[in-house]
């Protein structure tokens, strides 16, 4: 079957939750430009499973995240305006409309997902160079698991349960 195009409105949980992620993005680029100055000249890379910093680098390396965060969030809500253009696993006449919705939820859900967390690993790293934080914290990674591959899996029963 050819995915026809339609247009359908951006729920309001969407725009709520990109307004979130926007504001989100400011804080943090906000935060790390007050404190950049006052960074060491090498600050946390990497982190290792528990959330221990186990590399170092150039204080550079905190604009990095942002910018990925930023580039994804940009490119994924393009991505947003053609659900057409995604693969379904059950896409019927009778419920292309719902499938798109779930599709274009899943993906800003993800993009919004996506500046949260790499905003908060940007924080912390800044916590932890200027040292009022040790490290990310063992609950870092799996937190961070649980909340993207759990969004992908709820979508996906979604879209199967259509």
């Amino acid at each position: 079957m050819k995915q026809p195009k339609i247009k359908i409105p951006k729920t309001r949980f969407e725009n709520a939750f990109d307004a979130i992620g926007i504001i989100f993005y400011i804080l943090i680029i906000s935060y790390l430009a007050t404190h950049y100055n006052a960074l060491p000249d090498r600050v946390p890379s990497h982190f290792n499973a528990l959330g221990e910093a186990d590399s170092f680098g150039s204080k550079q390396i905190l604009l990095i995240l942002p910018a990925i965060s930023g580039g994804l969030w940009v490119l994924m809500t393009i991505m947003e305006k053609s659900p057409h253009a995604f693969n379904y696993l059950n896409l019927r006449e009778d419920n292309i409309e719902a499938q798109y919705k779930n599709g274009r939820m899943m993906v800003n859900v993800l993009k919004n997902e996506i500046v949260l967390l790499f905003g908060a690993i940007t924080y912390l790293t800044v916590q932890i160079a200027i040292g009022v934080a040790a490290g990310l914290g063992e609950l870092f990674l799996p937190i961070y698991l649980v909340v993207i591959l759990g969004s992908m899996f709820v979508f996906m029963w979604r879209m199967l349960k259509m």
